[in-house]
């Protein structure tokens, strides 16, 4: 089979987790490039890897899998926002709407990722509701926990989550 991991990558961590979807994928027929240098190579298995964005995905995301028409398409991504599986199948339900229904969706893999200084910077100034301070140190602690991953564990489930695509595509 031949596979292509296409990844949008705003910090680093969705690139990392592309990497790692790359090195579990078996044989030499794969490529890996982000959406910036993808120039339509076909495949017939696509990993399509994106950075959450206010609940979905970026335009470029958007733009590259809906020209995508027979193919069988998996997807990644990294949130900062934190983790939960009520939250990774609303950011799932928002990002596969995208997919042609001529192909055939696998599945998708959620991990949280670090976030740039700036966001946390803006956490720290106090919110004007005084109601919200225990909303404020939730995302503060979130944005801290982020700071660790994607993790070894993140990147274990990502090729676990590969080799699972590879067992309904045999």
């Amino acid at each position: 089979m031949d596979y292509m991991v296409l990844y949008s990558s705003k910090t680093g961590n969705t690139k990392k987790v592309a990497t790692e979807i790359f090195s579990a994928l078996p044989g030499m027929s794969k490529d890996m490039q982000s959406m910036e240098e993808y120039r339509g190579k076909d495949a017939e298995i696509f990993f399509i890897g994106f950075w959450v964005n206010r609940g979905t995905c970026e335009m470029t995301v958007i733009d590259a899998m809906s020209e995508l028409h027979g193919k069988k398409i998996a997807l990644f991504g990294t949130c900062g926002l934190g983790k939960g599986e009520a939250y990774y199948r609303s950011i799932e339900q928002k990002v596969n709407v995208w997919i042609p229904d001529d192909c055939e969706y696998l599945g998708i893999f959620l991990c949280q990722g670090k976030m740039p200084m700036q966001v946390r910077q803006n956490y720290e100034i106090a919110w004007e509701d005084p109601r919200q301070e225990a909303c404020r140190k939730k995302m503060l602690r979130n944005f801290d926990e982020a700071l660790f991953h994607p993790n070894d564990q993140d990147l274990s489930d990502a090729r676990a989550f590969v080799n699972r695509i590879l067992e309904t595509c045999e």
